[in-house]
Order: structure tokens, then sequence, then C-alpha cells
């Protein structure tokens, strides 16, 4: 191993711990020294898809391509990045290259299923990861993806027993307590440990499991995020509530994800929990948030929020600009309130609607705990209407009425072809008839919105 084959592992050893921008000087460094290393340029391309920076990502894997054509990891690296900057068939064409090169690519076939997925082609999609699976049928993030694709498609028997392989990923972590996870058996009598596995949004969702699971006669602690504390222990039915950056110590006779909960509770499309609401504002809140919003016979309040968690993998197919509610606010009598928090907030400062944003106070949820405030601010509103983000999941727990703009391929609890949950009764569901196509989804959204407003 020469001299920059050498750096360029060390480059490597710090990418992988996540340090993106020293490992990018370290890749420029040498091609400071060798701008001919085709794969210099490519690592440095990873560096930069690493930092969301796709098109100078693109550029470099091009660059790699120019000195090595039949490269296929930086055919497959330039599909990927291409994906994100919305050059779906030039993607498509790279990883067809990349497998005609290397036709046994577990990574290009991956590549390529997730390409259709998100474009909306499921089944096509599907043909790929299992392609994929006939090289590596251990392969634990292709189980999963696939678990993702039939509950989207409404076949929660199929996609639970896919699904289960997520845990093999790596990216998620059980509970520590040395318990034996639950397998479904009979909990009467006993006690579970009910943990957070995912984000803030699924743990909205899910909760509902330890009212069915204490139906049954089980002892229920549910182990949430901090932040979801206050919210969660001033719902009923949940059983105990705690923070999970505090290990629990008290006997239990076993534990189960959220998720794991809802799969061994056998939920499919006929047997979802639709009972809402499972949380609640607190009645000094709703006081108090009333006293703030007092309602108005000649105004429309509508609570808006786009942008979810940045550094959720679908991301860019699920969170919007702010200006698509430009058009709503030219809508009489309607007044459209932020619920956006940190994340997506930097947008407000270009709001060219035809009337001002309300913007909350800047101390919302601080005090009381995530989502506290808001819950009660969303009982002093008409409506909420919101991009997938935990502000969905918040207002279906509330039973509040509440407008969802969904991608073209959304996350599996949405389903497909319906505008209705079955999860959330007051929701209601708009989605794009193609893949990036925010515009149309808004054109329903104000087509549908001044008769509410009329018969408010």
């Amino acid at each position: 191993m020469n001299r920059h084959e050498q750096t360029l592992s060390r480059g490597w050893q710090i990418h992988q711990q996540k340090d993106f921008r020293q490992a990018e000087q370290i890749y420029r460094g040498v091609l400071s020294e060798e701008p001919l290393s085709g794969n210099a340029w490519c690592y440095l391309g990873i560096a930069l898809h690493d930092q969301r920076r796709y098109e100078e990502a693109v550029a470099a894997y091009r660059q790699a391509l120019e000195l090595q054509p039949h490269f296929p990891i930086a055919l497959n690296n330039l599909g990927n990045s291409l994906r994100y900057i919305d050059q779906y068939d030039e993607a498509d064409r790279c990883f067809e290259r990349a497998l005609e090169l290397k036709p046994d690519y577990l990574n290009a076939y991956k590549n390529r299923g997730t390409l259709h997925v998100w474009t909306g082609n499921l089944d096509l999609g599907q043909t790929y990861y299992e392609k994929a699976l006939a090289i590596n049928p251990q392969e634990a993030e292709l189980h999963r993806n696939l678990g993702v694709i039939y509950l989207l498609k409404g076949d929660f028997e199929k996609g639970w027993q896919e699904y289960r392989w997520r845990w093999r990923v790596g990216d998620l972590h059980r509970s520590q307590l040395n318990v034996p996870v639950w397998d479904g058996s009979d909990l009467a009598g006993k006690s579970i440990l009910l943990t957070a596995e995912q984000g803030l949004g699924d743990t909205l969702h899910f909760v509902r499991m330890a009212k069915l699971l204490r139906a049954r006669g089980a002892t229920t602690i549910v182990h949430c995020q901090a932040p979801l504390l206050a919210l969660l222990q001033s719902a009923d039915g949940l059983g105990t509530v705690f923070p999970n950056n505090i290990p629990w110590q008290q006997p239990v006779d076993c534990q189960c994800s959220l998720l794991d909960a809802a799969d061994l509770l056998k939920i499919n499309a006929e047997s979802i929990p639709d009972q809402v609401p499972y949380l609640r504002a607190t009645p000094q809140l709703k006081q108090y948030w009333q006293q703030r919003f007092p309602p108005s016979p000649c105004t429309f309040r509508i609570g808006i929020a786009w942008q979810g968690n940045p550094d959720h993998q679908a991301d860019a197919y699920r969170s919007l600009p702010l200006n698509c509610f430009e058009r709503l606010a030219e809508i009489p009598n309607v007044e459209l309130v932020s619920l956006q928090r940190g994340a997506g907030t930097e947008q407000i400062s270009h709001w060219n609607g035809a009337r001002p944003l309300t913007l909350l106070p800047a101390d919302v949820d601080q005090s009381s705990g995530a989502f506290m405030d808001t819950a009660a601010i969303m009982h002093t509103l008409d409506l909420v209407i919101t991009s997938d983000t935990a502000i969905a999941h918040l207002a279906g727990a509330l039973g509040i009425r509440a407008w969802i703009a969904l991608g073209y391929t959304p996350d599996w609890r949405w389903l497909l072809e319906r505008d209705d949950s079955p999860w959330y009764p007051s929701l209601r569901l708009f989605r794009q008839p193609k893949i990036g196509d925010w515009s149309s989804v808004f054109e329903q959204i104000a087509a549908a919105l001044p008769e509410l407003v009329l018969n408010n």
C-alpha cells in the first residue's frame, strides 16, 4: 500500500466516525498531490454526499469516472447522489451500468430498488430487492425494506414478518434490561416494559399499544424519550411512563418495543386501533392558550408545519417548502399559525404570503415539555395542515382535525390510494400525483379549504 492509499485509508477511518468534513480535507489533500486518482475522487464524493452536498458529490463521481470509466462503485454512488437531486432516469442508468460491470453488486441492486420505491414503482423496487437477496439472503436491510413495501401495500402479515429484520440492521438497539423480549404469549397478571424504538412521531403513534396490552391484563411501563414524558404522563390508560435516559430498574416480566407490540398483537388493516383521542392536552394549558387565542367568528385559524427531522432518510420526500402555504393565505378569513419548531423555521423570514404568518412565542414547549403547549394550542385551531411530521401524529392522537400533505411514496402507515387514515379518524390525506409535485397537493388543499371555512 503506497503513501496515498494509506492516507485514503486513514481518511476512511475518520469518515466512518462521521467526521465527514475532516475526511473531506484528507481526500482533498491526496487529490492535491495525485489529481488523477479515481479512488480519491470517489472517496471525496462519498464525503460530500454524506454532508448532503449532492451536486458537488455528483461532480466528484463524474471526475472519478472520467479517470476510470469501468468503476462500478463510482457508478453506484453517482446514481445514489443523482437520486437526491431528482435526476431519476440518469440514476437508473448508472445502476444499470454498474450491474453490467459487476452482476453480483448487491448495493447497486439495493439502491436501484430504493430509487424505484421512492419514485412510486413499488413492484419494480421489490424486484430489485429480491434480486439482491438472491445474492445474500441474510441481508437484513433488504428484508426490512421489503417489509416496508408490504406494510405500505396493506399486507401486514408479510410486512411484519420482513420488518422484524430491522433489528439486525444495526441502527436500532433494545433496552439493556436483562429480561426476555415478549413473544406474544399471555400477559395477564404480568408486567411489560414498552420501549420507544424510533422517532418521536413513532412513539406518539404506537404508544396506544399500551392500552391494548392493559386491556389484556398486563401492567405496562412505557419507557419513552425524555422530551415526551410530560405529554404521555398526562394521558389516561398508558400505565407508568418513565424517561428512557434513565434505566428502568424495577422488576418486570418482559420487554418489547412499541412497534413490535403492534406486530405481536397482529395489528392488520382490519384491526387497527382507531379510538381517539388517546393523548390529551392538560386543562390548565388549554385554558391558558384559549385566552391567548380566543375564537373569532371572522377568522378560520390553521396551524401549519412543513419540516420534519432533516436527518430522517426520507426527509427529502416528506418535508415541503413553507412557500407552498402562501396560496392558502389568499383565502378570505384564513389565519395561518406556525407550529414549526427548530429546523425549517429559517424559511419564515422568506414568507411572501398575502397575510403575515402568526408566530408563537419562542418558549412554546420549553417549560412544560415537548408538544405540551402545542397540544393545547391545537385546541384553539380550526384545522391543522402539515407535512408528514410528528405534528401529524400529535393531531391524530388528540383527535384534532388535520390535513396531511404526503409525498408520492409515503411512510407505510399512510398506506396507498386513500384520503383517510385508519389509524387516525380525524385526518384527511392529500397525496402527490407524482414525485416532488407539492404544487398539485396544495391546489387540492386550496380547492377544498373555502368550503370548510364557509361552513365552520
